[in-house]
């Protein structure tokens, strides 16, 4: 799930950097198949990435001043179906944008698949302030006042940790380089919550 931002293009950001194989997730699934549910969750990872890959290919496009205030009410959310995208945006625009998205993501720019603002990284702020806060609550005296300092020393150290956790967190569990999809169709329709969207509907390929 993503909101906006601009992407570098650069495939260098992040430690432990490997290439990712192109048949890679389809070996995965040939040799799992008797996994149930196993291409749905291998979908949706690649989904995730191609939604995040179009949101940063419309931040860049226009002029800046527009693509800024247009973006700020630019959402998306993956199925294993395909993305819904939120916001004003137009549909040959959207059409352009993904393909773009999926041709630059899949040639190398690796980075693409990777938000600031996706959902992952609120996640992940959340699992890391609860953590730590039980750490630091086990570790610290019962006394009320230094039970606070500890609360607000572990809020403020996750906070610092999860975009950097979160980044990881996308790069190499919640999302996959886009390698076996195929765009079907791009339409206007309504989310499970009844709100406008474009549906970005997508399927597998070998």
């Amino acid at each position: 799930m993503t909101t906006t931002a601009s992407a570098s293009g650069r495939t260098d950001q992040f430690p432990f950097d490997f290439a990712p194989q192109r048949t890679q997730d389809a070996d995965l699934l040939r040799q799992l198949n008797f996994v149930p549910g196993l291409k749905e969750v291998l979908t949706l990872r690649q989904v995730h990435a191609l939604e995040h890959a179009t949101v940063w290919v419309l931040s860049q496009s226009g002029p800046a001043a527009t693509a800024r205030a247009d973006n700020d009410l630019l959402g998306g959310m993956s199925t294993d179906q395909g993305f819904y995208l939120y916001g004003r945006v137009n549909i040959a625009q959207l059409r352009q944008a993904v393909g773009e998205a999926l041709q630059r993501i899949a040639s190398g720019e690796w980075d693409l698949a990777v938000h600031p603002r996706c959902g992952t990284n609120l996640s992940v702020g959340m699992l890391l302030t609860a953590g730590l806060a039980v750490g630091i609550n086990l570790a610290l005296p019962r006394g009320p006042i230094l039970q606070l300092l500890g609360l607000g020393a572990a809020a403020a150290a996750a906070a610092q940790l999860a975009p950097d956790v979160g980044a990881l967190a996308q790069r190499y569990v919640t999302t996959a380089i886009p390698f076996n999809l195929g765009v079907v169709d791009i339409s206007v329709t309504h989310d499970f919550w009844g709100r406008e969207a474009h549906f970005v509907r997508v399927r597998w390929v070998e």
